[in-house]
């Protein structure tokens, strides 16, 4: 994730400039060397175990550098002499958290410039990261082409600060009618077949997609008597087409569904992550488990006033789809088996960057319990980024991602709300506790 890449391995001639020996990025540019990495102990008085869910108390963390070394009862870890010592007092520590469904990049207008667009994805990022989210899975970039794997890449090499970012890039979308004018490269690849599909598949992941970004169903409506219908847009052979290049090229497919027979064609078809899913039944959901697909519901951004506000527009005032979702998410958090992501679907319009630890306390509402909620946005999605090795848990090997609160939020979960103290790496991103670092 941050191996060490060829051209920072090379030998380099004499510095002549100024200052000490820099480090060099793939550009050729010189940038200031991070510090030898050094030992640091974090005391905590409580700690979340997110592989047991469980709560520990008085735990010492040892590190070195971006990774941790060790971490147990505060009478069993030895502090090395010399170590910086973090006390964070009885804070609750967990691990960085990990939102699965981010938009770094606001909605492009047509004002819009793309180095505007760049510095807002940037602070988005970096909100989200003070936020105590060390992680994300961003699932597109809104009509700004592939801005999103470069701020991946800066974050790598250290250029910026940022969550570790999984990049979706364009997304594929289904073009029913033939194109009638030159497609924006900027926007989502429009497909009319199965062999447009494959080859948009390898052309997003050849430019650096970790995920494809589908569309199998768009838009609800209502009936006139209220039942809620879902657009159609692949053909089955299209979806299937999409989603098995994924695969064979050792790549994941998110589906963005709102119900009906897409939502069931994302499904059959095998996408890893089905997406809201307002509509989803029973039947559906058990599907899920059989063929061990996850499940990203994004309550908060799709129970928002403004959801209404769309409704009385279109009905009269007559249906809500919001009940409709509600009891679909709860049908879902509620069946043995499903492993449910927490994915905010942040996107600088209706739901600012930084403040998407609103949809643990929503997962709560709908029935999880705050440990099970935790670990959605903990393990699981670690799990479904294929990161459970490196991230997601406070572990001897993983990266040293923590974060730590006031409280505990096993009692309140909307501790998480109020992140005091962020930590990717080993580098100290926030710190508003007390005491500290000494």
């Amino acid at each position: 994730m941050t191996a060490i890449p060829l051209w920072a391995q090379l030998p380099r001639p004499p510095w002549r400039g100024a200052g000490a020996q820099p480090c060099v990025g793939p550009d050729g540019g010189f940038y200031q060397c991070p510090p030898a990495p050094r030992v640091v102990a974090v005391r905590a008085g409580r700690l979340f175990d997110s592989k047991t869910g469980q709560m520990l108390t008085r735990q010492v963390v040892l590190l070195l550098g971006e990774r941790i070394t060790a971490v147990g009862p505060e009478a069993r870890v030895s502090i090395p002499a010399g170590a910086q010592i973090i006390d964070l007092g009885q804070a609750t520590v967990l691990p960085g958290l990990i939102d699965a469904h981010t938009h770094m990049f606001n909605t492009r207008g047509p004002k819009m410039t793309t180095e505007r667009a760049m510095l807002i994805a940037v602070q988005n990022a970096q909100a989200d990261l003070r936020a105590g989210f060390t992680a994300a899975r961003d699932m597109s970039s809104h009509g700004n082409g592939y801005g999103d794997v470069e701020i991946r890449d800066a974050i790598n090499q250290g250029r910026i600060d940022g969550p570790r970012f999984q990049v979706s890039t364009l997304g594929i979308v289904w073009g029913a009618a033939p194109a009638t004018s030159p497609e924006n490269p900027l926007a989502s690849t429009v497909v009319r077949s199965v062999e447009e599909a494959r080859a948009a598949v390898r052309e997003q992941i050849g430019h650096g997609a970790d995920w494809i970004k589908l569309y199998p169903a768009g838009n609800y409506s209502f009936t006139a008597t209220g039942e809620a219908q879902y657009q159609v847009t692949y053909p089955m052979p299209v979806l299937q087409a999409l989603i098995d290049e994924t695969h064979r090229l050792g790549h994941k497919a998110g589906c963005h569904v709102y119900g009906g027979e897409g939502q069931k064609n994302a499904i059959v078809a095998g996408c890893d992550t089905i997406e809201h899913g307002f509509g989803l039944n029973q039947e559906q959901v058990d599907m899920m488990v059989a063929r061990k697909l996850y499940y990203d519901p994004t309550l908060v951004r799709y129970t928002e006033p403004n959801m209404d506000d769309t409704d009385n527009r279109n009905t009269g005032g007559k249906y809500r789809i919001i009940p409709i979702f509600e009891k679909a998410a709860s049908m879902a958090i509620a069946t043995k088996g499903l492993k449910v992501m927490m994915g905010s679907g942040v996107d600088g319009s209706t739901y600012p960057h930084g403040t998407q630890a609103l949809d643990f306390a929503s997962l709560v509402q709908r029935g999880m319990s705050p440990a099970r909620a935790i670990q959605s946005g903990t393990t699981i999605n670690a799990e479904v980024l294929g990161w459970q090795d490196e991230l997601g848990s406070i572990d001897a090997g993983k990266y040293a991602d923590l974060i730590a609160v006031s409280g505990d939020p096993l009692a309140d979960i909307t501790e998480l709300q109020r992140v005091r103290f962020v930590m990717k790496g080993g580098k100290i991103v926030k710190n508003e506790m007390n005491p500290g670092p000494h």
